[in-house]
């Protein structure tokens, strides 16, 4: 029988009788034909239609690994967009993959997003071995730092052999060359063995330019709207019905089948939806529900452009549902703070009071005027608590759309580095980590890709070059399509040396105490108390029932002087001057904070 799903299904699925189910969405088509390769010696089979344009056909004793195309309108045979394996590659055969797999994680509930310390990875720089399996070998130390959440970042199959993983063009297959749908499954269980939720990032706002076969089976996308990638994906205009099933499936295989504890969702202020019901409050209540049939914990973070909390707010209060977003505009403020860079986006940033504005509200355009957007911009999130919001100093958008890919530790100091990372650590907002930021790693994340078609990549490297136009960088744009942008950007390990001990021991001493002080896991509006700065020294309180803490971050490249009459006694518990942390022995007293420092008090009652 078909999957248990009120979505209609579409892709091949293998059943318990050994029979499988072919079934594909082509609405506008008059003749649909599967083409069975191997063993059948390409024979084709008539699928018959239903009235709300999905072809089907169950055919007995298909194994596993069996390879398939659909032909349209008897035109030449192409891959199956809900293909669950590519073996080679985007332009190749679909292959008939066995979603039955032995799980040993039977007591995993999940994690919600309030309790998250999240580190992003690229499978395939994370390590040498490129795959599934070399993240799996990192899982113990990943663990011991204290990261219970990863995010990966696209594994849906694209193009070639290397690419960041935006330019997928089968949403429901694994990327050849990182492994198996089976290997991929193998890392979720042990990282849930190892007390790691996994997240996996999605792409439903476009599809990348090569080996994009949907637009041949049906009106996946629409003129109506466009976006910066290629064409909209149709999800309110005519047919639109089909195309919203396709992404719920996507969406659900991966937290169901797969046991992924969430998915951040790219772009998602590029999925039009004019409709009475948008296509993220519906993907949220499906979600809800298999959440609550599974009874594990599945969250959803958008990446959104916009500062609108109407896609997090709860249904019930009008917005969409999702558990939380990526919050650009926190990295913005304390990149520029720290950098001093004021071009491109960074020039509505640049001092103290916008980072204080991210600490005190998350966002940092609530309505004011934007000189980079020339309007006004955004819209207070007024109580929704801090964990909605994640933050991070470092991800791969910021790292790898810089012109040479510079890393934060390639850019500022290692004090600055520390304080950074105490900054993101010690606010109220989720964390995120991005991979090999916790021992310095100074080898770039570049951009890269491996598309074949001559015309796209001349356009991909124009393109390349007239993003960065606006940054007045002067050096010359690196080539995506080198293999070498990709070698350069996988992770050195380089962790046997002074600064990558002291950092290691640095995040996890941090993290440990975010996880264990009552008034750190505090995420209400009301339980953090931003101050007004005193130059470039920020204070902010964070409190919980029997605990009482002041932060202090000194941005300023000279000591500042803290006065601490307001408060009746303090206790230091934290000093990211101190010599376990420095590569050169230093103390602080109550009253002075040296140069890139945080400092963390308890306040003593009366």
């Amino acid at each position: 029988m078909e999957p248990a799903n009120k979505y209609p299904f579409a892709g091949a699925f293998v059943m318990n009788d050994g029979h499988c189910l072919f079934s594909v969405w082509a609405p506008l088509a008059e003749n649909v034909q599967l083409i069975l390769e191997d063993d059948y010696r390409e024979k084709a089979f008539q699928l018959d239609k239903d009235d709300s344009g999905y072809w089907r056909i169950i055919l007995p004793d298909i194994p596993p690994g069996m390879h398939y195309r659909y032909s349209v309108d008897g035109a030449e045979a192409i891959p199956d967009p809900a293909s669950r394996r590519q073996p080679d590659g985007v332009h190749g055969a679909s292959e008939v993959v066995d979603p039955h797999f032995t799980w040993t994680d039977t007591e995993w509930k999940g994690i919600p997003l309030h309790d998250m310390v999240m580190y992003e990875l690229h499978t395939g720089c994370f390590t040498p071995e490129h795959s599934f399996e070399g993240i799996i070998k990192r899982l113990p130390y990943l663990s011991s730092i204290g990261i219970n959440t990863i995010e990966l970042m696209p594994v849906a199959q694209f193009p070639g052999k290397r690419n960041w993983g935006y330019d997928g063009v089968f949403p429901f297959a694994v990327h050849h060359t990182y492994g198996t749908p089976d290997q991929l499954k193998a890392l979720v269980n042990a990282a849930h063995l190892h007390g790691i939720a996994v997240i996996l990032d999605v792409v439903y706002n476009h599809l990348g330019p090569e080996g994009n076969y949907l637009e041949q089976y049906g009106p996946y996308f629409t003129e109506k709207y466009k976006t910066p990638w290629g064409k909209a994906l149709n999800f309110d205009d005519a047919w639109c019905d089909g195309v919203r099933s396709f992404y719920i499936n996507n969406a659900l295989m991966w937290l169901n089948e797969f046991r992924m504890d969430g998915l951040r969702i790219d772009a998602v202020h590029a999925i039009w939806d004019c409709g009475a019901t948008h296509f993220m409050e519906e993907l949220a209540n499906a979600v809800q529900q298999l959440e609550s049939i599974s009874g594990r914990k599945k969250v959803l973070i958008a990446e959104i452009d916009y500062n609108a909390p109407r896609y997090i707010k709860p249904a019930n209060e009008g917005g969409y549902g999702l558990s939380g977003q990526w919050t650009d505009e926190f990295h913005h403020a304390l990149h520029a703070l720290l950098t001093n860079e004021t071009n491109g986006y960074y020039a509505d940033f640049g001092n103290v009071a916008p980072f204080v504005k991210s600490l005190r509200e998350s966002y940092v355009y609530t309505g004011e005027y934007s000189q980079v957007r020339n309007r006004k911009f955004g819209r207070s999130p007024e109580q929704l608590p801090y964990h909605q919001f994640v933050v991070f100093t470092q991800n791969h958008d910021q790292i790898g759309n810089r012109l040479k890919g510079e890393r934060l530790s390639s850019l500022v100091s290692f004090d600055a580095l520390k304080l950074a990372a105490a900054a993101m650590l010690l606010t109220a907002h989720t964390p995120m980590l991005f991979m090999g930021e916790e021992y310095g790693e100074t080898n770039p994340f570049l951009f890269f890709t491996d598309h074949s078609d001559p015309e796209l990549i001349s356009n991909l490297r124009k393109g390349r070059k007239e993003e960065f136009k606006s940054f007045n960088w002067a050096d010359e744009v690196p080539d995506p399509q080198s293999e070498d942008e990709f070698s350069k950007s996988t992770l050195s390990w380089n962790t046997d040396n002074e600064k990558a001990a002291i950092l290691i021991r640095y995040y996890t001493y941090l993290i440990a105490m975010r996880k264990n002080r009552a008034a750190l896991r505090n995420t209400d509006r009301n339980a953090t108390v931003v101050e007004e700065p005193s130059g470039k020294l920020i204070s902010f309180e964070r409190k919980a029932p029997g605990e009482h803490l002041l932060v202090l971050l000194n941005f300023s490249d000279k000591p500042e002087v803290f006065h601490d009459k307001q408060y009746p006694s303090l206790k230091k518990i934290f000093d990211s001057s101190e010599a376990q942390w420095s590569l050169s022995s230093t103390e602080t007293k109550t009253s002075f904070i040296p140069p890139y420092t945080a400092v963390v008090y308890e306040i003593q009652p009366f």
